[in-house]
């Protein structure tokens, strides 16, 4: 799922395409300060005039030029397209509208000799100026930020040829690909119920260290399925930083921005104004967690009218206990935890509130999904699809009855059945088919 500019009518005073010489400066001169010891008075510095981090002509080549404290290598194209392979599309791993990525081998130097890494290289389409834009965002903001759960920016090049500049970022490669591919069985098996819960609670650590961790507020503004990258243990790391953006200064409540992002992640509020809040990341959050409970993707053209918002189609079941089983994703093939399913919805549910003030932070988001995760520890490898004594106590709804095990047996002999008779996976996509099995799932008892 691509992202794009969204348009509300308006047009953001610092992101009309018009930036002065003396704000890309500013930036540049901020971000060598946000790499030593900010303190917080200095928050006042990324004023309205100094937040777009766009550089084009003479700008862009003073930022490569500026001396800052950070830890990123300066490749060469000569060595990128050795370590690939000539880019051969062998080593391809993926692609969007920024270009495409590939897989290879460089050297970085260790104590005093060269160590072989693996890495993922994002080769710059030549022709974006978008992409130009997020390309100068992730070196700046990976170049200076360090923490667990995001992906780690190895280094950059940037080098002029006959047939233009080339612009190359390459970053520590995560093994087993993105939440999104194994969530939408690109990959042969599915996530356990308790990776699902970890792979949230990593997420939500890098949203928070966004957030509230650092001398300056960072707001993700593209938080979605797809950049959440998991390494060789599946912890999750935060990638693609391209539209991340400052967040607003001491005394302001939100950015005015062009809002861009991706659709069925956006916060309605950031949508219809374009004012940016961390609350906004806070949205996406909640969308991702749905994802998680469903194995869906939050908009998903090839499904019936009614059940392609995800978000719509999940809501008359999460107010019903008795039939909130049947929107858990059926690869689980009925090992979790139906408490903490339902906990995990609830939490859901907090962050999609509508009003961004009364959406928790994502460092009450980690304590909660600790919490959920310490549960659901102790029923791991169980089936637990529905329990005649289990009560959740849910914040939205009040404590409700979440089924009985007979009629939670009998949903489950129904999905096995449902899987005999219709294919999961879409032949020509790789897709779940919903299509054929939503008459099968959705039914009262």
């Amino acid at each position: 799922m691509k992202c794009f500019h969204f348009t509300n009518g308006e047009r953001s005073e610092d992101e009309d395409g018009i930036v002065s010489r003396m704000s890309k400066v500013s930036w540049a001169r901020s971000l060598s300060v946000a790499s030593s010891s900010m303190d917080a008075t200095r928050r006042s510095e990324f004023d309205s005039s100094s937040r777009d981090l766009s550089y084009s002509g003479a700008g862009f080549y003073e930022f490569l030029t500026q001396r800052r404290a950070n830890d990123l290598r300066v490749f060469t194209f000569a060595e990128l397209k050795y370590a690939t392979r000539g880019f051969s599309r062998a080593l391809l791993i993926g692609g969007g509208g920024f270009g495409c990525v590939y897989r290879g081998v460089v050297r970085v130097p260790d104590g005093g000799r060269d160590l072989k890494m693996d890495v993922a290289i994002k080769q710059l389409n030549r022709h974006g100026f978008q992409g130009h834009k997020e390309w100068i965002n992730e070196v700046n903001f990976l170049g200076v930020v360090k923490h667990p759960n995001l992906v780690q920016l190895v280094g950059y090049c940037a080098e002029d040829d006959e047939r233009g500049i080339q612009r190359l970022l390459v970053y520590e490669l995560m093994h087993n690909r993105s939440l999104e591919d194994h969530l939408l069985a690109r990959v042969p098996y599915s996530l356990p119920w308790l990776t699902r819960l970890k792979i949230a609670q990593d997420a939500a650590r890098g949203l928070a260290y966004l957030h509230e961790e650092m001398d300056f507020q960072l707001i993700f503004r593209d938080f979605k399925t797809s950049n959440i990258l998991l390494d060789e243990d599946f912890n999750s790391k935060l990638s693609d930083f391209g539209l991340a953006r400052l967040g607003p200064p001491e005394g302001l409540g939100y950015v005015s921005t062009t809002v861009v992002g991706t659709v069925g992640y956006a916060a309605p509020e950031y949508v219809q104004t374009g004012r940016l809040t961390a609350k906004s990341d806070v949205w996406s959050f909640g969308v991702v967690l749905y994802e998680l409970i469903t194995g869906r993707r939050a908009l998903e053209r090839n499904l019936p009218r009614g059940e392609q918002k995800l978000l719509e189609w999940v809501r008359p079941y999460v107010s019903n206990s008795k039939k909130f089983h049947l929107i858990v994703d059926p690869r689980l093939e009925g090992q979790y935890c139906i408490k903490s399913a339902a906990k995990l919805a609830a939490l859901a549910n907090k962050c999609l509130m509508k009003q961004p003030k009364s959406r928790p932070k994502m460092s009450e988001v980690v304590e909660i999904l600790g919490c959920i995760i310490c549960e659901a520890s102790q029923d791991d490898g169980t089936s637990q699809t529905g329990s005649g004594n289990d009560e959740v106590k849910d914040e939205n709804t009040g404590e409700t009855d979440l089924g009985s095990t007979e009629q939670g047996n009998k949903s489950w002999r129904k999905v096995f059945d449902m899987k005999e008779i219709v294919n999961l996976r879409s032949k020509s996509i790789g897709k779940l088919d919903w299509r054929n099995r939503t008459h099968w799932l959705v039914r009262t008892w």
